[in-house]
């Protein structure tokens, strides 16, 4: 029996690992967010002894690394050792949580009472005795405050730790417990409020109050005395109220006016091995002209169609015609570099210009596209520009207005560690070395960071500016909700994201990506116009779902199997907010997450001053 009581709460840590890590493709079974939870609490709260924060941190590291290496098994596609290493590491965030909630916020550890002792006389004795009968009384209430507040100290914890991971190092706010809701829009809504890291308080703080009250009507049972459950009854009221904010903000919210905007978004799915495209660069171009102009000639066929249907039953409505403003490819489309100079030079291949003609000749449509960018010179007055020595390169997001020369950049800011930069290689080379065996080609230097902190603007009629300001993220920077809020407080209306999942070939990694992307649009109430190589192509409307309301039809790219993994193209209208609203979360960031970090530290700190007594049942 001994060894029992010591193994059980090591497979219950990994089993409430497992079971968390479901809620994500490609299992996709948010009901497990919930389920998840019970061993965890319940291994964390009822062992531990007298070495409780060992105890905790070892019972949540078991729990986070079955939660990560199951969750990150992806990232196997591009290296092991980089698999293996970032789980081991993101497994630490839940041990710090398992220290915590093993110790000061362990609800069933007896603490010492702050109760004054009675005096000697009669009168102190009576009224002692009242004291009592009048606390039995308010048991049930009191008890209920308890179980609510250990929940929420709890819950807490969780959302301060998610902030942190998602900005320590650079961040990966990868898959927190509120990402479980990216398939359920009715609790996602919040994300508006609290960002996406404060929706892990829901499940954490629910939880934490079942597993009590579970445990409370146990001993009740056998007490033959029971209590009425407040805490139950309020956990309740706190789910429900976010369902109501949910379907409020769905179906009883007033819809801001918009202007629509048609895109037409290409994906060629081309393969990779790491980095490396295993196309030859002309099959690139080739692939990004043929499929446009396939995609242009099947528009201006239906258009044909509708036209000629409204004329033979002489319908008196206009005809609504399939027409783009943007073509819009992924990131770094093309196997080419815009060079530019200080003095506001650019210039773009030859190749690259024949394939933006040849979809675009009349320049009639804005092109959208990722491309490098290298800081160039010119040798001689006369020669084509160059790269410069020892020049910055970045990993931008090109737009070309319709009937413009110019290009209009933003470079990426958010650079992914250990894929577009390695901090201090110069100085330690065995990073290079470790990069280069995990990914399995040469190093090729990093990427400088970009620092532009203004939207980008498009013309754009149907506005009531004539243009429309655009939110720029590439890649995993649409996972990244605190860098793209400034975009927003100086009037981003529309998230244009370009992307290339390629690197993880046909794993679960585009799907966890684009699932986690959903809630950038419910946090800023912006819409996302996505395009990816090989990844999810969609437009994802202001509250996190692909459905164009208006059309009632889905708008993500996949095939007849329901894959993503594909070449084709979409067509589709994004319905842009003239004046969007400048939500909670847009204007105070991860506010609910901080506020919950500096509580707990508070409680922290106070709980220490009392050791607790032992814990229940322990001699």
């Amino acid at each position: 029996m001994g060894v029992m009581q010591r193994i059980w709460p090591l497979f219950a840590a990994l089993l409430a690992g497992v079971l968390l890590a479901l809620c994500h493709a490609p299992f996709n079974i948010p009901v497990m967010v919930w389920l998840g939870l019970i061993p965890l609490l319940a291994s964390l709260w009822g062992g531990g002894g007298k070495r409780r924060k060992l105890y905790g941190f070892g019972v949540g590291y078991l729990s986070g690394l079955s939660f990560w290496l199951l969750n990150l098994k992806w990232l196997a596609e591009v290296g092991m050792v980089g698999w293996l290493a970032v789980s081991f590491f993101l497994a630490l965030y839940f041990a710090f949580w398992g220290v915590f909630a093993a110790g000061v916020g362990n609800p069933w550890i007896e603490r010492p009472s702050r109760r004054e002792q009675p005096g000697g006389g009669i009168a102190e004795k009576i009224k002692a005795r009242m004291s009592v009968q009048k606390e039995r009384r308010g048991r049930s209430l009191v008890e209920s405050r308890r179980v609510l507040k250990f929940a929420a100290v709890n819950a807490c914890w969780w959302c301060g730790l998610e902030w942190v991971r998602g900005w320590f190092l650079t961040g990966f706010g990868w898959n927190g417990l509120g990402v479980s809701f990216h398939d359920q829009p009715i609790l996602a809504q919040g994300a508006d409020l609290v960002g996406v890291t404060g929706l892990s308080f829901l499940p954490v703080f629910v939880m934490a109050v079942v597993v009590q009250v579970g445990r409370g009507l146990q001993q009740e049972v056998r007490s033959g005395r029971l209590r009425a459950h407040w805490d139950f009854g309020m956990a309740m009221v706190v789910l429900a109220l976010c369902f109501l904010y949910g379907i409020w903000k769905l179906h009883g919210e007033k819809s801001p006016g918009s202007v629509p905007l048609n895109v037409l978004l290409v994906q060629l799915n081309i393969p990779q091995e790491a980095s490396q495209k295993l196309w030859d660069p002309e099959k690139i171009y080739r692939g990004y002209e043929e499929e446009t102009l396939k995609a242009l000639e099947e528009l201006s066929r239906r258009n044909e169609e509708r036209a000629q249907e409204a004329m033979e039953a002489g319908s008196p409505e206009v005809v609504r015609l399939d027409v783009p403003d943007w073509i819009v490819w992924p990131e770094s489309a093309l196997p080419d570099v815009l060079y530019y100079t200080d003095s506001d030079e650019q210039e773009l291949g030859r190749r690259t210009l024949v394939a933006l003609n040849e979809v675009n000749p009349r320049e009639q449509f804005t092109v959208l596209f990722g491309l490098l960018e290298y800081e160039g010179e010119r040798t001689t007055p006369l020669a084509p520009l160059t790269r410069k020595e020892k020049g910055k390169a970045f990993n931008s997001l090109l737009a070309l207005p319709a009937g413009e020369k110019k290009l209009r950049t933003y470079r990426k800011q958010h650079l992914v560690l250990f894929g577009e930069t390695i901090p201090y290689v110069d100085r330690l080379r065995f990073l290079q070395w470790l990069w280069e065996k995990s990914a399995g080609t040469q190093y090729g230097g990093s990427f400088s960071a970009g620092e532009q902190g203004e939207p980008i603007r498009i013309p754009h009629v149907p506005s009531r500016t004539g243009e429309l300001a655009l939110i720029p993220t590439i890649c995993f920077e649409d996972t990244v909700g605190r860098k793209m809020r400034k975009f927003v407080r100086k009037g981003g209306q529309l998230i244009v994201n370009v992307t290339n999942d390629g690197w993880f070939k046909e794993s679960e990694a585009a799907a966890q990506h684009f699932a986690n992307a959903k809630f950038r649009s419910i946090e800023l109430r912006r819409p996302t116009v996505r395009c990816a190589n090989t990844g999810v192509s969609a437009v994802i409307n202001s509250y996190g779902t692909v459905l164009d309301r208006e059309q009632n039809e889905e708008r993500v790219l996949v095939d007849d199997t329901g894959s993503h993994l594909t070449r084709d193209w979409l067509y589709a209208t994004a319905h842009v907010p003239v004046a969007g609203p400048l939500t909670l979360y847009a204007r105070f960031g991860d506010w609910f997450s901080v506020l919950g970090l500096l509580v707990t530290l508070g409680w922290w700190v106070v709980v220490r001053k009392d050791p607790p007594a032992g814990r229940e049942g322990e001699e």
